[in-house]
Parts: C-alpha cells; sequence; structure tokens
C-alpha cells in the first residue's frame, strides 16, 4: 500500500565542492614546478623548486629594497615625447602606458635602506622591453644630481633590452649622460651600486649598468651587449655553456657577486655602510 512505501529520494551532499581559480596557481618558466601563487609571491618571485628568479615589477623592488614609510618619488612628471616623427610611436607610447601603468621605463625613488639615505631608480621591463629612452637617461641624470646634492648613494638596478630604437641617436645619448653624472659622483666619492636583473642588454649593459662601484647581479640573469646568436655568427664559433649569464660573469671578473632576491636588501645594506664608512646595523653583521 502507498501508506507503508517509502519514496527515496537522492541525497544532496552535504559540502558543496570547492572550485580553485584558475590564477591560484602558478608554473616556473624554468622547471615547471607548479605550485600555490601565494607561495611564488612570499618567496618574492622565485621559485621554490629550482630557484629560478621570475622578472618582477619596478615597485615590487622598491619594495624589497626600501625601509616602508620611507618612500618617495622624484621626477614623476617627466614623460617621452616623439621628437624624431617615428611612425607609430605615439601608439606604442599609450599602449605600454595602458598596460605598465608606469609613466616610463624607470621608476626613480628617494628614501632609505636600512635606515640609509638612498636614492634609488629602477627600470621597468613591462614598459617597451624596459629601453632607454631620452626620459631614462634624464631621470637618472636628475637623480645622480640629487644624490650629489645630498650625498646619498645611488643604487640603479637594471632590466633593459638596450636602447630605444624609435629616438634614435637621442637614446645612444643617454649613454653618455649618465656616465657623465656618475663620474661626478666617483669624484666626490659618493656611492653608486649597480643591480643586474634579467635581461641586461644593449646600451645600458654597455653604459651605467656596468659603471657601478660595486656591481651585483640576480641569479641567472641574461647579460651581455649583443645577444648570443648575434655573437655566434660574427665569431663564427660555438659559444660557452653558460655564455652571458650572471654566473659566466662572475668566474670572468664581470660582476662583484651573484646575490639571490631575498639577500639583496641585506647585502646592498652592507655594501653602502662598508663605502661609506659607517658602522653595521644592528642584526646586519657579515656572514
Amino acid at each position: 500500500m502507498v501508506w507503508f512505501r517509502k519514496d527515496k529520494k537522492p541525497r544532496q551532499p552535504l559540502r558543496q565542492k570547492l572550485e580553485i581559480p584558475a590564477d591560484a596557481w602558478e608554473k616556473c618558466e624554468q622547471c615547471g614546478h607548479t605550485d600555490i601563487r601565494e607561495k611564488f609571491v612570499r618567496n618574492l618571485s622565485v621559485c621554490p623548486s629550482c630557484g629560478y628568479h621570475r622578472r618582477i615589477r619596478a615597485i615590487e623592488y622598491v619594495g624589497i629594497l626600501l625601509d616602508e614609510g620611507s618612500v618617495e618619488e622624484v621626477e614623476p612628471d617627466l614623460r617621452s615625447a616623439d621628437p624624431l616623427g617615428f611612425p607609430d610611436y605615439p601608439a606604442r607610447l599609450k599602449k605600454a602606458l595602458g598596460s605598465a601603468g608606469d609613466e616610463d621605463a624607470i621608476l626613480t625613488v628617494s628614501g632609505t635602506l636600512g635606515e640609509t639615505p638612498v636614492n634609488l631608480g629602477v627600470m621597468d621591463f613591462a614598459f617597451m622591453g624596459g629601453s632607454m629612452g631620452s626620459v631614462v637617461g634624464e631621470k637618472i641624470a636628475r637623480l645622480g644630481q640629487r644624490s650629489l646634492e645630498r650625498k646619498y648613494a645611488l643604487v640603479i638596478i637594471s632590466a633593459s633590452g638596450g636602447a630605444r630604437m624609435q629616438e634614435g641617436v637621442l637614446s645612444l645619448m643617454q649613454m653618455a649622460k649618465a656616465a657623465a653624472m656618475l663620474a661626478q659622483l666617483s669624484e666626490r666619492r659618493i656611492p653608486y651600486v649597480s643591480i643586474l636583473t634579467n635581461p641586461t642588454t644593449g646600451g645600458v649593459s654597455a653604459s651605467y649598468a656596468m659603471l657601478g662601484d660595486a656591481i651585483i647581479a640576480e641569479p641567472g640573469a641574461v647579460i651581455g651587449f649583443a645577444g648570443p646568436r648575434v655573437i655566434k655568427q660574427t665569431l663564427g664559433q660555438d659559444l660557452p655553456e653558460g655564455f652571458q649569464t650572471s654566473e659566466f660573469l662572475l668566474d670572468h671578473g664581470m660582476v662583484d657577486c651573484v646575490v639571490p632576491r631575498g639577500e639583496l636588501k641585506r647585502t646592498v645594506g652592507q655594501l653602502l655602510r662598508h663605502m661609506s664608512g659607517q658602522p653595521a646595523a644592528t642584526g646586519w653583521a657579515a656572514s
């Protein structure tokens, strides 16, 4: 009878299936290791498996190196123009501003590093490959002038494919402009530390990137003037393994040390205090 029949109804699951967002995971471009994105972020965008240093934005380097609450942007209003009337250059600049979100290929700030006043310039590869145009050279020159006036150490982090071809010879002139400013810092015994990241090539590597009183490189960074394919074709022979990497340059005396990203602040702080004749800060003694 219907009274004694029990209809079976499908049970509803007690818990709903949780779906993990696609952007919660990151994959290392070098070794293929996949991990949660938060782990990469906590590790400063360095692969926790192989140590590959992923490319990061200029503002992220500022957060890594400078003390919190001490940052003041310098010359934020400088903008690239189109002095040569290069085809499609204004459109490319507009696109770069929309995607990179910065004023140009370098961010210049003033602040403290372990309570030591510094002027810091950080190139941003996301803006037209970190190409060096007139604005980049002018910002570096003004930042160097600021170091001269205030006797602050200068630190520049390079990440660039070289001079910006859309500005022609005006881009190449920035090499001399920056080098002249750095010569004045050297005469006044004001420290300049150059940090090379992946990649540092072209006119940037041929000028201010390699003129530091101390030259630091991140692990695995590509550093050189021309690309390996061009050099191989010019020489007509195979290149050594690891050619143009920071480790190769360290072995051949072109850089002073290779420093992981997580140790940059401590290392640069030690160098600046040593070059300035200051005592080591508490807890920052050299190991």
